[in-house]
Order: structure tokens, then sequence, then C-alpha cells
């Protein structure tokens, strides 16, 4: 039950039910599917969809939430003909279509799909709906855990995508914003609590038990390369081990702290859009400055990448992405520093985690995850946000996500500022989906139909893209986004088992708006906007941005504030606003003691060299990012980062339907800060270490330098319904100090082929604490896999990243 010693419990809905949560609940237990209320709801919303179908008896298709609801009654339409077309019409277009699940207003709405195809229940004609009834017709929860663990029946065989209705997807982007606010507010403490030694504490909940793999079962274990992480016992890190295999475990030791460890999910993701975990998140007796947290992650069989989400309510605090599984299974493990979020972490919260996936024939894998987190005191402290605020889609008092999906949804938030507010920070989560997953690789608008006839209509909008913030209808800020590439993307063979650069913790970019504190904090409300613009061209030399991108940007934000008071002010401030590198400057009226200029300013630039050829069939994109963001005035931050990215992709189609797919992909990350940014500067570990402590203690910021190269290449025959492949993949990384003394205090070299790693090694400020080789002839030369394979854009994922 969580109580004194913390944790989270599973929990239901509460006020109004609606269809979604009826589902839920009625899967949940036979009390719940013989609930009258319960039965009523899903006997209505039943009934409204039999009245659709036969309506239109060859063509409609059901939503996301009639088909979780037609799924439940599936016994009751079993030899119904027109049933079973629906259902498979359904299922093939939500595949299609699926990215469309990340949205949070979208994500409210949706429900579980893709059941595992019975043709063997094909029945004749057209036939009426059968008397209604309550639960003898409906699929059991046990029953519902069959299909999500991939286990099929006689006469199941595998629906497929066709190439034209791959054309047909849109863009899902994922835009989520959070407003750190800074202030004269008292965050809830526990200064009355007992300190007690480590120990770890479990919950009551309802949820899948997750797999564990063992010793005896070859699992792929995946990981991301990054900076160590401070915990209890010191630097925390993924390291190979002798055997091989990828270990996170403590490469430098500090003295012990204090410390409790809760469990705050365990959960297997089968049959999961629309259904996200949920629920109460207790803080434990212990007195902790620090929260640190571990996600774990097992699969097996065959499934896509997927983007997962975790809130407190309505405010995202992690976007993550799953790898994509093996035969034999995967598994990863992430640890992350979520101390800037000690806001939430200090009293009772709502849970919800939101990782969308679909379970039938063809997608076998589910996702077994295990979410701990560990609370200790440590003497590096960090002074955290007074007040956070979301703006989201607010969809947390349903227990569903709050993304907003652009260009669809409106994302926009009206609210209110305290009026003591010091400096406020507005993070902004934002990725693309679908037709803007490769955004980066995309055409300019006039040239979308130039091969038509071999590749279809080309995803548009060019190959720029930026994420602007708006305060009251006013340009504040932007974000030129890092180019993430999930494990399925481009060629999956690239990112066995390193996965790509930020693929396991997408990083949020922090935008200043302390400079418009003095219109915030007039106690009125204010309008706060996230928009993606890309480019419409004229087919000549010049172009517009656009108030719109293809189908699926999700974005998320938030605020933060500081805690010093900000004076009242007389009259309104000046603000001078300069595009295209927006700078404001906020003047109050004249006083000696209190007058002060607080300017944020972004220098950006970028260039995209896009080359097609044979058709479409080869495509070569040369990418460079470059910026530069500061805040004066007030508390000092400031940022610069670089993101090259080279990729020349080639897939050839032959007459008998057999396709090979080649990649190269070249890629990097410079990112250095300097002052008081809001997340973690991964300087933590270092200030604790005994060995690096005094050198730490001189940096005025951190730096980071990585860089990844890989090939691949890939090759399906649908017919034979088998693929095989080969890839490698390289990642230097280095993270160092600024200020006296500059010296490098991580770094890490580590290369796989064919999904084994082949070298590793590891430094601590130049020490070796970590070294692995092994001869590459040894490794396999080609992986093969047997699945349904379809198409090329169904082997990379390609605007099928969410299904």
């Amino acid at each position: 039950m969580g109580g004194n010693n913390g944790g989270t419990r599973q929990r239901p809905s509460h006020g109004t039910t609606t269809v979604t949560q009826a589902l839920e609940i009625a899967r949940d237990s036979e009390e719940g599917a013989q609930d009258p209320a319960i039965v009523n709801i899903l006997e209505t919303a039943v009934s409204a969809i039999w009245v659709k179908i036969q309506a239109q008896p060859t063509s409609y298709v059901m939503t996301r939430n009639e088909f979780a609801v037609f799924n439940y009654f599936q016994r009751r339409f079993e030899g119904q003909e027109v049933a079973t077309a629906a259902k498979k019409r359904t299922a093939n277009i939500r595949i299609i279509y699926s990215t469309f699940i990340i949205s949070g207003t979208e994500l409210a709405k949706m429900d579980d799909f893709g059941e595992p195809k019975d043709s063997g229940r094909e029945g004749k004609g057209k036939g009426t709906m059968p008397p209604l009834s309550s639960r003898k017709d409906a699929i059991s929860k046990k029953e519902l855990w069959s299909l999500e663990m991939g286990e099929t029946k006689p006469g199941q065989n595998s629906s497929g995508l066709s190439w034209p209705k791959l054309l047909l997807l849109t863009f899902i982007g994922c835009c989520v914003a959070v407003i750190w606010l800074f202030g004269d507010y008292s965050a809830s403490e526990y200064d009355d609590a007992v300190e007690i030694p480590s120990g770890k504490y479990n919950l009551v909940k309802d949820a899948v038990p997750v797999a564990r793999a063992t010793s005896s079962t070859p699992v792929l274990e995946c990981f991301q390369v990054y900076q160590p992480v401070l915990f209890p016992s010191g630097a925390v890190d993924s390291t190979i081990s002798g055997d091989g295999t990828d270990d996170t475990t403590t490469i430098a030791s500090t003295e012990a702290a204090s410390s409790c460890e809760v469990l705050l999910m365990e959960h297997s993701f089968g049959f999961s859009y629309g259904i996200p975990f949920v629920g109460n998140y207790t803080p434990p007796k212990c007195k902790f400055n620090r929260v640190v947290m571990n996600f774990t992650v097992t699969s097996k069989g065959r499934q896509y990448d997927r983007l997962a989400i975790m809130y407190f309510n309505d405010t995202e605090v992690w976007r993550t992405s799953t790898a994509e599984p093996t035969a034999n299974g995967i598994r990863w493990e992430y640890v992350k520093d979520m101390t800037e979020y000690l806001y939430f972490w200090n009293s009772p919260q709502t849970l919800i985690f939101d990782l969308g996936n679909l379970v039938n024939d063809i997608y076998t894998g589910s996702f077994n995850t295990t979410l701990t987190v560990t609370f200790f005191t440590s003497e590096e402290t960090v002074e955290p946000a007074s007040l956070i605020i979301p703006i989201s889609a607010r969809k947390g008092s349903t227990n569903s996500p709050s993304i907003f999906t652009l260009p669809s949804d409106n994302a926009t938030n009206t609210i209110s500022f305290p009026r003591n507010a010091n400096r406020a920070v507005f993070s902004v989560s934002a990725c693309g989906q679908a037709t803007e997953e490769f955004w980066w690789s995309n055409s300019l608008q006039s040239d979308i139909n130039a091969f038509i006839p071999v590749d279809g209509v080309l995803y548009g909008y060019s190959p720029f893209r930026e994420v602007q913030v708006l305060i009251d209808g006013q340009l504040a800020g932007v974000q030129w986004p890092f180019p993430v590439i999930f494990t399925g993307g481009v060629v999956p063979g690239l990112w066995r088992p390193i996965v790509g650069i930020d693929a396991f913790d997408l990083r949020e970019h922090e935008i200043d708006i302390t400079p418009w504190l003095p219109v915030l904090c007039d106690g009125r409300q204010h309008s706060f906007e996230i928009r993606v613009a890309g480019i419409v061209d004229d087919g000549k030399t010049s172009g517009t941005l656009t108030e719109t991108v293809g189908s699926s940007c999700s974005c998320n934000h938030a605020l933060a504030k500081t805690h010093t008071k900000l004076h009242r002010r007389e009259r309104d401030p000046r603000i001078h606003h300069q595009r295209p590198a927006p700078t404001l400057h906020l003047l109050p009226p004249h006083h000696p003691k209190r007058n002060r200029l607080v300017t944020w300013t972004q220098t950006l630039s970028t260039t995209n060299y896009g080359l097609y050829t044979d058709f479409g069939a080869v495509q070569q994109n040369n990418q460079s990012t470059i910026g530069t963001d500061q805040s004066t005035g007030g508390i000092p931050y400031s940022t610069s980062y670089s993101y090259p990215l080279y990729a020349n992709t080639t897939y050839l189609v032959q007459p008998s339907g057999n396709f090979t797919i080649d990649a190269s992909v070249i890629r990097g990350l410079d990112l250095t800060v300097s002052g008081t940014p809001v997340f973690p500067s991964g300087l933590q570990p270092f200030t604790l270490i005994p060995s690096t402590s005094s050198l730490a203690s001189s940096f005025s910021g951190t730096a980071l330098h990585t860089t990844q190269n890989g090939t691949a290449h890939y090759f399906g025959s649908p017919s034979a319904g088998t693929s095989s492949g080969f890839g490698s993949t390289s990642q230097d990384f280095s993270f160092w100090g600024l200020g006296t003394g500059e010296r490098e205090l991580y770094g890490r070299s580590v290369e796989a082929v064919n999904g084994s790693v082949v070298k590793d090694s590891e430094s601590l400020v130049g020490v070796q604490v970590g070294s692995y080789g092994v001869d590459v002839g040894e490794i396999p030369k080609v992986q093969v896999v047997v699945g349904g394979v379809v198409s090329p854009k169904e082997a990379i994922g390609r605007g099928i990243l969410e299904i």
C-alpha cells in the first residue's frame, strides 16, 4: 500500500467513468465485469459500434477506443463475417496510423487494439447482432494475457502492410513543457522523519508479473553510453563485464550515504495503447535531498521501438524509448538523476507511465518493466524549484497522458504566476514521429512528388524544424531539436546493443523566461503556446516558416521559479524583440537598488545538404546544427551545442519482392553548460569522489562530446517471411569540466559488431577503470530473423515507430 515507507500502488479512476476506464475495470476483475454500471457502459458502447459497422459493412474503420471495446466482446461476434472484416480492416489501418497515439489528447481517447487475427472463426453472411449479455461472451483477463504474450491459436495468420498504405502515415510529434519557478515557496519537507539505513520497500499493486531473465536465457544487453550518475555508493555506470554482458555497477566509490529504495512500478506493457500504468506515489519516511531512478526492461520476440513517457499528474518528468527485442530476448537498464524534481518527490503524486504497445501474432514482444527510485542525502546539494507548472494537455485527472500532438492539437495553456517569482525556466521536450520521425531527411515541399512512381510521395516541409515558445502571442524562445534516432531507425542493426545518442533519455531544452517575469507576475492570466515550424519553399530560391508540419510532433513543457522576491513594478517594462535571433530586454523603472537588465539570447544556425538519386532509392543527408543560448543579468546560465549528422541510405526492391537496405551513419553531440541549469550538470558524482572532489569544485561548467559511426545491411524476403542482416557501430564519449584545470573526467570508447560488443574501454580522470575486447572473427557474420517481413519501410520502422 505504499504507507509510511513510500511507494506506489496502481488504482482505478474515480469520478465519472469513461468507456476506457470501464473497459479497464471489467478486464481487471470478475467483480468489475459484473458491475451493473460497468456492464451498462460497455453494452451501450458496443451496441453503438455495431450499428456503425452494419451501416457501413465494407468501409467502416473503428477508432482505437471502439476497437478495444469490440475486442472485449469478440466472442459475441464469432462467425459474423461483417464483424471479422471490420476487425481486420481496422487492425491494418491502425498499424498504418499507429503514431497518432502519442498525442495527449488522442491518448485520452484511445485504448487497446490489434488482437491476433483468427481466420478460422470467420463466418458466412452478414448476420445481426446477437442478444446482449454481460460477461459470457467477453474475453477474460487471463485470456487477454495469453494474447499479450503472443500465444496463437489454430487458424491465426498475420496481416500485412501495403506500400501505398504506408505512404498515408502522418506526423506525430510530442511536445511537453514545464515551467520551473524559483521563489519564496517551501516544498514539503520531512524534518520529523526518522533517518533509516538502506532498505527496499515494495508496494501492493495489481500489475502483470514481470518476466525475469535467467542465466540460462541468452539475452542481448542493450545500453546507452553516458556519464556516471551519483548513487549512495558512488559513481554508477553501465560497463561490460568479463563475459561480455552489460552491467550497471559502481565504478568509483564515495563515502556511503544512508538511503532507502522504493519500487514505483513493476508492470508488463502488452496491449497498452491508451492504458498507461497508474499508481499513487507516497514519499518515503527517510530524509533525502537526492533522488535517482533505475529503469530495467526485458522483452522477447518481435516488436518495434516504442516511446515511453513518465508523468507526475499533468507534468512529464521523463521521456524514453525502448530497444527492439530479439527472438532470444533483450534487457536494458538505465539510471537517471531525478533530483531536479524534488518538488514532486516531497509530496504524494499520481504516477502515470505511458508506454503504448501492440501485441498480436506478428508483434509478439511485451515490455516487462521495473522502475525503482533510491532516495538519499548528499553533501553536494541542489536548490530545487519551488514550483513546477505543466504546460501540457492536462489529462492527469483522468489517468491519461498529458501529451500535445502537433499540429493537430492547440498546444496552449493559460496560467497565472505568483508575484514573488525570481527565476523562470521553460523546459521543452519534443520529438517527431511518423512522417516527422526522420524530419532531418525530409524533402523540400516543392519536391515531395518527384518520385511518385517509385518512392511515392516524399515527406515534406524541408529538413528544418523549430519548436517555438510563445508568451501572450510573442516569441519567447526556440528549440532546434536534436535528431534522435530510435533503435529501429534507419537500419535496426545499427543500434544493437549500442543504442543511439539520447535514445534512452531524450534530453529537454531550457529556455530562460526570467526577462518576462515583470509581465507575468502581475496576477493576471497569461497564455503559453507551443508551435512546431518547418519551411514551405517556392521551388526556386526562397521559402517561409510554416505554422504546421507533418502529422505527429509530441510536446510538453514546464516552468520553474527561484528563491528571491521580485519587487513590485509601477509601470510595464519595455520589451525589445528581435528575429531571427530573439533577444528580450526587460527594464523596470529606474531604481538605484533594484534596477537590473535581464536578457535571454539565442544564436543558431543550421545547414542540410540533401541528395536523392536512383529515383529516390538512394538518399544522402549531411546536416549540422549549431546554437548558443545565454541568460544574463539574473542567475547566469549559458549553453552551446552542436549536432552534426551524416546519413547515407540505399534501399533496393527486386521484382520478386525481396529487398535490401544499406546505411552508413555518422553523428555526434557537443554540449557545454555553464552557470546554473535546471537539470543536473553531471558533475555531481565527481564532487564526492575523493580523487576528483578538489578538481570538480573548481569547475564552472561541463562539456560533453560524443560521436557514433555505424554501417548496416538488411535483407528481407516477404514471401519467405525471413530477414537477415549485419551491422557495426562504434561510439566515443568524453565528459569534462570547464574552468581552471580543465580536463577529462570520464571517457568511454566502445564498438559492437552484429549485436556483440567487441571492444570497450572506460576511464575516470585519465585512469582506466574497465576494459574488454574479443576477436571480431568470433562474432557471427549474419543475424537471421524469422518473422512477418513486409516492406523496406516496415523493416526500418519509418513512419510506424509507434503502432
